[in-house]
């Protein structure tokens, strides 16, 4: 029997962007299941401050410098990690934002290349022990249009392709690769979406009524990350509140009735 629905006791999750948002709700989820969960965050005073509240709940929980996107950097990260706990299981990529502009602008490349080092840098960790979970937070962006987004729906496209084809690659070495695609997350106190009145009117579009909540995707990880997801892998789970579904704003007015 298991202490949690999805037992995570004795695995080692490495969590990058966990300081806020829906990378403190993975880190608390995944440490109330049972795992010693490594923050990465590159305000590290933040990252900090939810140590101290999980380890106020006997959690156990430790934050560690995030300041190099380079190859070095990150693989002194991962090595960090694993030797500081004589392993790692668990590899969360959820660094990053949100960075509305011009088609003129790329700079999400950067991001994707701590993706893709994070999981070079981790994967000899995973295949010595015969187990891995390498998750991604997305977002819906990947496949609906959105203006003043197309360099960032262009690198999450990019992000759900690497997620299938590394997948593949490590099929064999008991390492699966998933990510969660996010729709509208609220995060209450922070940025303009989430001011109430704004979070109201996304609301009125999303099928469900309201935008979600960072455990609504932080729990979808924990399974991702557990025993009972082993036969899953290079899939991306749409968390969305159902807002891809119609073909437009006015189907959602239409069926309910919104003015």
């Amino acid at each position: 029997m298991t202490s949690a629905p999805f037992d995570l006791s004795g695995r080692v999750a490495l969590v990058t962007g966990g300081g806020r948002g829906i990378g403190a709700a993975i880190v608390t989820r995944f440490a109330e299941a049972g795992a010693t969960v490594v923050i990465a965050n590159r305000t590290r005073d933040v990252a900090a401050e939810l140590v101290r509240q999980l380890e106020a709940c006997n959690l156990r929980v430790h934050d560690v410098p995030f300041d190099g996107l380079d190859r070095a950097g990150l693989h002194a990260l991962v090595g960090q990690a694993a030797s500081r706990h004589g392993r790692l299981d668990i590899v969360v990529h959820n660094a990053g934002g949100c960075l509305w502009s011009s088609l003129e602008e790329l700079d999400e490349e950067k991001l994707d290349a701590t993706l893709a080092l994070l999981a070079q840098a981790a994967i000899p960790h995973m295949r010595a022990n015969r187990f891995g979970r390498i998750l991604v937070t997305s977002w819906v962006s990947a496949r609906v249009a959105m203006g003043g987004g197309t360099h960032y729906s262009a690198a999450k496209a990019g992000v759900n392709a690497f997620i299938r084809g590394a997948a593949f690659e490590h099929a064999r070495d008991g390492i699966t690769v998933n990510g969660v695609e996010a729709g509208f997350i609220a995060k209450p106190g922070r940025g303009t979406l989430s001011t109430p009145e704004n979070m109201a009117r996304i609301g009125r579009f999303i099928p469900v009524g309201s935008m979600g909540e960072a455990d609504d995707i932080a729990y979808a990880m924990v399974y991702l990350a557990s025993e009972h997801a082993k036969y899953v892998t290079g899939q991306t789970t749409l968390i969305d509140g159902g807002s891809t579904l119609p073909e437009t704003g006015f189907a959602v007015e239409q069926q309910w009735g919104i003015e």
